[in-house]
């Protein structure tokens, strides 16, 4: 059994200094848009990842995320701006005087959007987490539309509709795809532990779960603020790489889309939302053509259709409802347990023993 443990451990630290490598690589050798792509697909993956803490291991149906996010952006945004920037571009009305000075390093204002963006879920999942099934999916989904509208009216701190311009750029893979690792590291553990077997007992059957001692409403609290955190954190994220927010980024289509890639993906796998969010993060760029107009062999012209990509998007997500619910991994993970025990298999073989 030590043996296997210490086998395991290695394997990780291989995948680990693996990974590393390859990051290094992309960082080198591909161009900048290659880069912003690959950057965004770490930003959907903690998305992703954050969601389906909420969704598949805990079994609570909110749609709030987008508004995690946005309080994540937000405040990454205006922790990190330069004094003169905020001076160039509150113009309708002056910042607040506790904000204009302020100015943060990326990571601690990275770590100080998640806080933000947590308390802003707890205070959100106090009353919401109340409610069930649908009840919980309308609510959350309101919260999170009362809180990008308090975002458009609160002119001093956000600067209203107008949004935030001049943000840090931030390109490096390394900050992005690091982030993303450490989410992956920091669930693995949580779903691994006695809080994740808790969730999983009460997205199982709530009724169970309660006779058997496991607080209900403490533990959908706890998932629901963790995962408002790390929506926080991407949404710092997407600041950082797009350097320009506005309210109207944080609508419902962008929870819609983290949604897709939870379903595709598999709810309740964090192997399926990380192969997900790469893939579907790669394919709306691949798939941008069919946004334009498309002539089929000089003979048909079809118009341009802004939006065409979501289209697509949708009816795949209809075929996996209808086809094959699970999603791409269900609820199985990657693990080295399985590879292990198929290289065993495989010396088997090579001795002649029976399998």
């Amino acid at each position: 059994m030590d043996k296997r443990k210490g086998m395991k451990t290695i394997l990780t630290i291989a995948l680990l200094a693996g990974t590393g490598l390859l990051l290094f690589g992309v960082q080198n050798n591909l161009d900048s848009f290659q880069i912003r792509i690959l950057n965004l697909a770490a930003i959907y993956t903690i998305l992703g990842l954050s969601m389906n803490l909420v969704i598949g291991f805990t079994g609570m149906f909110s749609l709030g995320h987008s508004g995690f996010m946005c309080v994540g952006a937000y405040t990454a945004a205006i922790l990190t701006m330069s004094p003169a920037s905020k001076e160039l571009i509150y113009y309708m009305e002056p910042i607040n005087p506790i904000l204009a000075q302020i100015q943060w390093p990326v990571f601690p204002a990275i770590l100080a959007a998640g806080l933000v963006a947590a308390i802003f879920g707890l205070l959100v999942g106090i009353p919401a987490l109340r409610l069930r099934d649908d009840y919980l999916a309308i609510a959350t989904l309101g919260f999170a539309e009362i809180i990008r509208i308090v975002v458009t009216n609160t002119i001093s701190i956000t600067n209203g509709s107008l949004g935030l311009k001049n943000i840090p750029s931030i390109r490096s893979i390394w900050v992005y795809w690091g982030c993303a690792i450490i989410t992956i590291i920091i669930l693995k553990r949580i779903i691994n532990s006695s809080w994740g077997y808790a969730f999983k007992a009460i997205r199982d059957n709530e009724i169970a779960a309660e006779a058997m001692g496991i607080s209900i409403f403490k533990h959908k609290l706890l998932s629901f603020t963790i995962g408002a955190f790390f929506a926080g954190v991407a949404g710092a994220l997407m600041g950082f790489i797009i350097t320009s927010i506005d309210p109207t980024m944080f609508r419902f289509l962008f929870t819609f889309q983290i949604l897709l890639i939870v379903v595709l993906g598999g709810m309740g796998s964090l192997t399926g939302t990380v192969i997900s969010a790469i893939v579907i993060t790669i394919m709306m760029e691949v798939l941008r053509f069919v946004e334009g107009p498309i002539n089929l062999l000089g003979i048909i012209s079809i118009p341009g259709l802004p939006g065409m990509r979501m289209v697509i998007f949708s009816l795949g997500l209809l075929m996996v409802i209808l086809f094959y619910r699970q999603g791409l991994m269900g609820t199985r993970e990657f693990n080295w347990d399985w590879l292990l025990k198929w290289f065993g298999r495989s010396k088997s073989v090579e001795r002649g023993d029976s399998i």
